[in-house]
């Protein structure tokens, strides 16, 4: 939901030319930051407050080995794997208790030496919990509607065929840091003259999302961007909360394929929006891959755009 395969055209095109250091703030599948051209010199951060997700990019970038191995593992495709799936991170982890009580069931249900087996290989298995939920995740992802990860999506899933962009993107996050924290830290941490931060917040009003984000958090978003010295770039859904909250930005319009919907030709409005002019500092960009893409996502090859607001400068402003 709300992935940026169809609207990285607007984004690289409105991205400043120069900078030292890029921070995705709101990284989700990773798309802008898989996307992102390399550039010699810049440092590259990926963040998301979702830590399934920067559990399973550290994995991908530390242990692709292990997790490929562990996908091995998890060969079934059906409902009932799905549930099962959706059950463990519902419950974020497998508590102490829940450890103990498959360890007694084993005791009951299985004679030794066989018992005895199984709950060693439990007891092992344990404390790598770190590539194993991340191969769990991800299933859950491929499996979902949508990628939602809340609803079983009713089709076969290959993951074979997905092998290989764990290996891409292994390689892309060689140089990448993955942080799993809430904005206001991390634009604080890195927030420099030359630093461009992209923020993909979870859409006002419009989608759900698996970690809450109220109004107060979009409210708090945009007073912490407007305080920003590094270069700033947003992107949300069309709706007049948003434009009116971000004011003292520039906005620009464009629609999408509706990829939530059934109806052919169906769009979806959205807005970027930038603190910076577009027009003096802006370059075209290319992009490259997203760990949960599908084969026939891509880009869409460019759209239609239109500048909607310009902030009003002040005397402020031009000291």
């Amino acid at each position: 939901m709300g992935g940026k395969g169809k609207l990285l055209w607007l984004i690289n095109r409105l991205a400043p030319a120069r900078y030292a250091r890029f921070v995705d703030v709101f990284g989700g599948s990773g798309t802008v930051t898989l996307g992102h051209p390399l550039r010699r010199g810049c440092a590259e951060i990926y963040n998301d407050y979702n830590s399934n997700l920067t559990n399973l990019f550290c994995c991908v970038k530390e242990r692709p080995m292990a997790l490929l191995r562990e996908l091995g593992f998890l060969p079934l495709n059906s409902r009932d794997d799905f549930n099962v799936l959706y059950r463990f991170f519902s419950r974020q982890e497998f508590t102490d208790s829940y450890l103990g009580e498959e360890l007694e069931l084993t005791r009951i249900f299985l004679e030794p030496p066989q018992g005895e087996a199984v709950r060693r290989l439990m007891l092992e298995r344990a404390p790598q919990g770190d590539v194993r939920r991340a191969a769990d995740y991800f299933k859950l992802v491929r499996y979902s509607f949508s990628g939602g990860a809340s609803a079983f999506a009713g089709r076969p899933c290959d993951l074979r065929r997905f092998f290989h962009l764990i290996w891409e993107c292994s390689r892309r996050l060689k140089n990448v840091a993955v942080e799993n924290k809430d904005f206001e830290e991390l634009i604080a941490q890195y927030d420099r003259e030359d630093t461009f931060f992209y923020c993909d917040p979870p859409y006002y009003d419009a989608e759900c999302y698996e970690v809450a984000f109220p109004k107060a958090d979009h409210i708090r978003l945009h007073d912490v961007l407007k305080r920003c010295k590094g270069l700033v770039m947003v992107s949300y859904n069309y709706c007049p909360f948003i434009t009116e909250l971000y004011q003292d930005f520039y906005i620009f319009h464009t629609t999408r394929p509706n990829s939530m919907s059934q109806t052919a030709g169906s769009e979806y409005e959205e807005v970027v929006m930038t603190n910076y002019d577009p027009l003096a500092l802006g370059a075209d960009r290319g992009w490259q891959i997203s760990l949960f893409q599908r084969p026939e996502d891509g880009d869409s090859g460019g759209g239609t755009y239109q500048l909607i607001h310009e902030p009003i400068k002040t005397e402020e402003d031009s000291q």
